[in-house]
Parts: structure tokens; C-alpha cells; sequence
């Protein structure tokens, strides 16, 4: 039987591993352009899940496939496309924060088309974190890099769409999270090899640096990471499952002083203190919402 911590447990670790991958890319980005690492990125993550199919004894073909197109478009085109290019303007701390926004995206779309209600301390877990998202970003500073700012935030839209969508295909019928995500994958990674053809950057570096890049933030981040969000989108809310996620930019915000010796200012700390607290509530919340779900099942199995 599962336990009850386990969406608790696979959220932290999804949060950490791409947390660090926002550093990872900054890196890779050193021996590649954006499109082109992107498009190999999402590449050689979906080849690995589509291969683990018949590897688990699931069905190689996929169902649904008009869902699964339009969720790759956003999920795999739209925000690995709108994310990676966002770093490439700027720095990873930042970028993760500002993709962010997230999870307020999220809040506000699946109260009317889910019928997720925001309550109790989940309100003050969104006033932390929207007050510590507030100081980081500066919206009152945004003329220095515009674009790498924008870019974040439409990434972290795009995101939210996603996650209502993930939602709404799961209510319309149960998918296996691994045949669901390799073929998004799939399919949405074939107008970013489109762009990665059409638009002229320069020629890859091949660096022992690059290959290792390459290859973690493909099979263990993107991979990897992506089950473990579809496993958690599945079972907690959407609201609780994107605020959760907070945790990720303070990673890379972390990460990425200690790779690339980006320096974030005071205003920018506090921000990640708030941040904290708000990931604290939610955790406090949820690990509440779990033991009396618990409680209720183990009376009724004993009624």
C-alpha cells in the first residue's frame, strides 16, 4: 500500500533536482546555444522514457493522442523552449525565481476550472511566498534585462497552463504517468528540433563539460524530474502540488552562487527567507491534510 508521505517525499526530491538543473543549463549554455541544447536536451530524455516502456511492460503506443499533442506543445515546446532561453538572457537564480510565478498561475486557474479552493493557511502560504516572489523579481526595477524577465514569466504561465491540463487529462480518464510523459515529450519535441534547424547558432562545443551537462539535466532532470511531477500533479492538488515546487528556486538560487558565482542582493535573500516559510506552511498543511485522511481511512477500515 502507498504510503501517504510519498507524494510529499517525490515532490522534495523533484523540487531539488530542478532546483540544480537551472545551474546545469547555465553551464551547458557555455558550449551551446539555446535552441540547439533544448531540442538534444528533450531529445535524448524522451528517447530514454519512450525506451523504458516495453523495459516496465507498458505499451509502446501511445492513447489519447490529440491530449498528448497539445500537452506537449505547451509543456515540452512552450516552457523548455521559453525557460532555457530565458537563462541564456540572464542569470539561473533569478530565472528559476521568475519562473516561479508559477505556482500563482496555477492558484488562480484551477479555483474556477477545477474547483480548488484556496483555504485556511494555504492563504498565508501564498501571501509569503507572493511577498518573497515580490522582492526578488523587483517588478518596479524590470528595465534591466527585460527580455530574460519576460521570458521567465511567460515561461512560468506556460507552465500553469500545463498543470491544469495535466489535471483536466487526468480527470477525463486515468493515463500512466510514464507513457504520458514520454510521448508529451515526443511530440513536443518536434518543432523544437524544427526551431533548432531553422533558426542559425553556432556549432556545439563537445566539451567532456558539455556531455556530462547534457546527459544530467536530460535523463535525470527532464526525465526524471518530469515523473515525478506528473506522480505528484496526480496525487495532491494542483495548487498544493505547484506551491510546493517553491522550494526549486531557492536550489538554484543556491546552486548557482556556488557554479557560476552569481551574487544576489539583500532584497533578493529576504526574498528566499519568505519563500522558505511559505514552503514550510504548505509542507505543515499538507502532512495535517494526510494524517487525517489517514485517520479517517483507518476508522472506516475499522468500522
Amino acid at each position: 500500500m502507498q504510503s501517504r508521505h510519498q507524494p510529499l517525499i517525490a515532490l522534495l526530491l523533484m523540487s531539488l533536482l530542478w532546483g540544480y538543473a537551472w545551474t546545469g543549463i547555465k553551464i551547458g549554455l557555455q558550449d551551446c546555444e539555446p535552441f540547439t541544447f533544448v531540442a538534444l536536451r528533450m531529445s535524448i530524455a524522451a528517447i530514454c522514457l519512450l525506451i523504458a516502456l516495453p523495459l516496465t511492460g507498458r505499451p509502446l503506443l501511445p492513447t489519447r493522442v490529440p491530449e498528448l499533442v497539445k500537452l506537449g506543445l505547451v509543456q515540452t515546446t512552450g516552457l523548455m523552449m521559453l525557460s532555457t532561453w530565458a537563462v541564456a538572457e540572464g542569470e539561473p537564480g533569478r530565472v528559476a525565481f521568475l519562473v516561479y510565478t508559477m505556482p500563482f498561475f496555477t492558484l488562480a486557474m484551477a479555483w474556477p476550472l477545477l474547483g480548488e479552493r484556496i483555504r485556511g493557511l494555504q492563504w498565508v502560504a501564498c501571501g509569503l511566498a507572493a511577498g518573497g516572489l515580490i522582492i526578488v523579481v523587483q517588478p518596479w526595477n524590470m528595465q534591466h534585462g527585460l527580455l530574460g524577465n519576460s521570458l521567465a514569466v511567460g515561461a512560468g504561465l506556460t507552465w500553469a497552463v500545463s498543470a491544469i491540463m495535466v489535471k483536466q487529462l487526468q480527470n477525463r480518464g486515468a493515463m500512466d504517468l510514464i507513457s504520458m510523459t514520454a510521448w508529451q515529450m515526443i511530440f513536443g519535441c518536434i518543432p523544437l528540433l524544427l526551431l533548432a534547424w531553422y533558426i542559425p547558432e553556432a556549432p556545439i562545443n563537445w566539451s567532456p563539460r558539455f556531455i556530462v551537462v547534457l546527459f544530467a539535466v536530460s535523463i535525470v532532470t527532464s526525465g526524471l524530474g518530469w515523473l515525478l511531477w506528473l506522480y505528484v500533479l496526480n496525487e495532491l492538488p494542483a495548487g498544493m502540488a505547484s506551491m510546493g515546487t517553491l522550494a526549486a528556486p531557492v536550489v538554484a538560487m543556491l546552486s548557482s552562487i556556488f557554479h557560476t558565482g552569481e551574487e544576489p542582493s539583500a532584497a533578493e535573500l529576504s526574498g528566499m527567507v519568505l519563500i522558505t516559510g511559505a514552503l514550510l506552511v504548505l509542507t505543515l498543511k499538507a502532512l495535517g491534510e494526510h494524517r487525517k485522511l489517514a485517520s479517517a481511512t483507518a476508522q472506516g477500515e475499522g468500522a
